[in-house]
């Protein structure tokens, strides 16, 4: 199948991008603390500091994100609550990130952040909850074969509406 290799590759990129984000911001930081100027009347060194802060926890997340991914390559199955919610997270961020890209920097830039989102989106899809025949079946009931969809007494119909 073709699922797994997909995990892997976005597994890679997440963790290639968490590496490129960290670092570009650390140079957008030392940039703006070699330029000692201000922006509006804020301190140059706040601005530097922040852009490396910034940059170290988008990275960390990124890479949280690639970890994510990286288990559900290995394990071969969908990820647990948190790895969902931190993989859905990522695809809405690549989302954004595509949309904003567009305008700044170009239309390579939202390629790319669109090949990632479906990398991700992919990888939720594909290794989501299983809906084969065998799950169609609760356990001890009679699979819905009363029309009730999981035993029990039949749904009565509406009453008749009044001519009144």
């Amino acid at each position: 199948m073709v699922r797994r290799p997909v995990a892997w590759v976005a597994a890679i990129v997440l963790f290639v991008e968490a590496v490129g984000i960290a670092l570009l911001n650390w140079f957008l930081g030392v940039v703006v603390d070699r330029q000692d100027m201000s922006l509006a009347g804020l301190d140059s060194d706040m601005m530097s500091t922040s852009s490396k802060i910034g940059g170290l926890v988008f990275g960390l997340y990124f890479g949280l994100c690639g970890v994510a991914a990286l288990l559900v390559a290995v394990r071969n199955r969908a990820p647990g609550t948190v790895g969902r919610v931190l993989l859905i997270s990522a695809a809405v961020v690549h989302g954004l990130l595509g949309a904003f890209t567009v305008g700044l920097v170009g239309w390579g830039a939202f390629a790319f952040m669109m090949v990632v989102l479906g990398l991700i989106l992919f990888t939720l899809l594909a290794f989501g909850p299983a809906t084969g025949p065998a799950d169609a079946a609760p356990e001890g009931g009679n699979g819905g074969a009363d029309g009730a969809g999981g035993g029990g007494a039949p749904v009565a119909a509406p009453p008749a509406p009044s001519a009144s």
